[in-house]
């Protein structure tokens, strides 16, 4: 396995750290386009080498249906409704009512989280995140689209090999040693701009569940997930990923692990990651993706990379958005 520390002209975490005041751990001021994050590590010619992965001709979408969580580990993202009216016998028309833009396959845009300590991200202010104002918005990711080599690592089918399968029930985390051991055995090398997806499991354990076991998972606040550490946040810094994704509620396991470096750092988020990503580096997440049928066809052909496209509902200042995420391989 083979990374991408230091490349290019950007400084790696290490140095991140070694900033001065507010810009300490941040990519601030890093990207020429700083409402696009991360993405800005997909080149132009990234995008035209990820032509390569396609191999097959096959094609996944990676969202799941907008209602498919219903009822889900959210207490306030119901599943929207779905109505068709008429306005005359040749006329049919819909809207959706209750519509949570992250209910469902998500990606989390650069305004989802404030960072406790020095705020959103690239110092934008706090009243410019709102209604109607497109900084950091959705709609950056809209108007260009986020489309580069996806590389994804099946945590599920290495650990089921190990003999020791992750235990969803339990909200395990899921450190760094064992998504290096899984992409150790994948022989995946990682380039710059990659698209990083964790295949785990838990969408489909989740969605296989009883109304009732789902409602007291959700109420016991337990939900598998990559362990909160430095260390993991610098190695997906290092190896410069344009996006982070999982099948998993919230990306990073809940409740956070009693080690998290960030519970001074981020008490709103009880030490969760997501400032550190988001918020200070400008990473984006997905969580709740379809990443099962993907992961079975790459463990078939022994392919572990493709083509993927991200295209966010194009909604000027959105928080975070329908992944509308499409897979190539």
């Amino acid at each position: 396995m083979t990374g991408a520390a230091g490349t290019g002209h950007y400084p790696d975490f290490a140095e991140l750290l070694r900033r001065e005041g507010r810009l300490a751990g941040t990519s601030w001021g890093l990207f020429p386009d700083p409402d696009r994050g991360t993405p800005s590590f997909i080149t132009p010619g990234a995008v035209l080498e990820a032509r390569n992965c396609i191999r097959s001709g096959a094609v996944f979408g990676l969202d799941y249906p907008a209602d498919a969580f219903d009822p889900g580990m959210s207490l306030k993202r119901g599943a929207p409704r779905h109505v068709i009216y008429s306005s005359h016998p040749a006329h049919r028309d819909d809207y959706l009512d209750g519509y949570y833009l992250q209910g469902s396959t998500q990606i989390d845009g650069l305004r989802h989280r404030r960072a406790d300590d020095v705020g959103f991200y690239d110092g934008t202010p706090d009243e410019q995140v709102r209604e109607g104002t497109p900084d950091l918005g959705i709609q950056e990711w809209a108007d260009r689209p986020i489309a580069g080599r996806g590389v994804l690592l099946d945590l599920e089918r290495y650990r089921r090999a190990q003999g020791s399968p992750i235990d969803h029930a339990s909200g395990e985390p899921l450190d760094l040693e064992l998504i290096q051991a899984a992409a150790s055995a994948q022989s995946v090398a990682f380039k710059p701009g990659d698209i990083l997806m964790l295949h785990t499991g838990w969408c489909e354990w989740f969605l296989g569940l009883g109304l009732d076991a789902r409602q007291q998972l959700r109420d016991s606040h337990r939900a598998t997930g990559v362990a909160q550490s430095e260390e993991f946040v610098a190695w997906a810094w290092d190896r410069q990923f344009a996006v982070l994704a999982a099948d998993t509620f919230a990306f990073e396991c809940l409740p956070v692990v009693p080690s998290s470096p960030y519970k001074e750092s981020a008490p709103n988020d009880h030490g969760m990651m997501h400032q550190q990503l988001l918020a200070k580096l400008g990473m984006p997440l997905g969580e709740l993706w379809r990443l099962g049928p993907l992961a079975r066809h790459m463990a078939a052909v022994g392919s572990w990379d493709a083509f993927v496209s991200i295209k966010p509902l194009n909604i000027t200042g959105a928080t975070g958005s329908p992944a509308n995420a499409v897979a190539l391989t």
